[in-house]
């Protein structure tokens, strides 16, 4: 059986490499879309299985409004894998850097590389596009001369690009995380000890202290926070935040008690922690049905 995933990109983006790392031995059918809101509505509607979105960088920082993506289409975080992002500035055989007059490319890629082009600036208009092998493949298609993308070394091979530039993300230890997400299911995998939750506090002062000495009364690691404004409620903020711990039975309790000390929680999921970027034994069970 084919499981369908849908990507923000194309074939060979960034997020299809996310696919191999997490999905190596399943027949996965890619579900390209150009858009992160298109990718979460074709999970809820059924059309897709799961999908894998970027969630922040290690250059650019975290992408915002997937975030509130999550917490509106009512989805979970199912596991997550890192990958290293080497970028590459690539064109039509016979251009070199000094033929280039525009270079195009997904916006937080182009943030990625914010150094690499205030040097190349202003010789070259810098242009956001859809996503970086989309950009890539339209200079393909379109022979678009004096026009570079800047993309994943693995596009310009598939394109038939040349290489201009190497390296050029301003960080050479460049990471993005990506989720795995999917409908609401209350498994979670034996080995979780991260969990991603939604909060929403009252203005009574002290608050934010209470919350946070609450999760370090029992162990439990912040290792991120953001907030996010509330659309509907102007100056109110709603806070995500990343979380890891050690025993999954007193997580459960100390969510329980998170839940009466704030004025809203929402769990959006409990995962394990996943540098090595491996497939989880949660989405493996999800696939087979078990």
């Amino acid at each position: 059986m084919s499981i369908k995933i849908a990507i923000q990109g194309i074939e060979s983006y960034f997020h299809h490499l996310a696919v191999q790392k997490l999905f190596p031995n399943n027949n996965v059918t890619l579900m390209p879309c150009d858009s992160f809101d298109k990718v979460t509505a074709n999970i809820t509607n059924l059309s897709a299985d799961f999908g894998v979105i970027a969630i922040e960088n290690s250059i650019a920082g975290s992408i915002l409004p997937n975030y509130t993506l999550i917490d509106r289409e009512n989805l979970q975080i199912l596991d997550e894998v890192f990958l290293n992002i080497d970028m590459y500035l690539m064109a039509l055989e016979g251009e070199t850097l000094h033929t280039i007059d525009e270079i195009h490319s997904h916006p937080v890629a182009l943030q990625q590389c914010k150094d690499y082009l205030m040097r190349v600036q202003p010789h070259c208009k810098i242009v956001e596009g859809k996503d970086t092998a989309s950009e890539a493949k339209r200079i393909k298609e379109g022979n678009l001369k004096g026009v570079a993308a800047i993309a994943g070394k693995q596009v310009a091979e598939k394109y038939g690009l040349k290489i201009l530039d190497s390296h050029v993300q301003s960080l050479k230890e460049d990471k993005t995380r990506f989720v795995v997400l999917g409908r609401n299911t209350e498994a979670s995998p034996i080995e979780a000890n991260k969990a991603s939750l939604k909060f929403i506090l009252g203005h009574e002062v002290g608050n934010l202290s209470n919350v946070l000495q609450l999760l370090n009364t029992f162990n439990i690691n912040l290792t991120k926070i953001q907030s996010l404004p509330i659309p509907e409620k102007p100056w109110e903020y709603a806070f995500f935040v990343d979380v890891l711990f050690e025993d999954k039975e007193l997580f459960s309790e100390v969510i329980t008690m998170l839940g009466k000390t704030v004025k809203e929680l929402k769990v959006l999921g409990v995962y394990r922690q996943n540098f090595e970027n491996t497939p989880s034994h949660l989405i493996e069970n999800l696939v087979h049905g078990k």
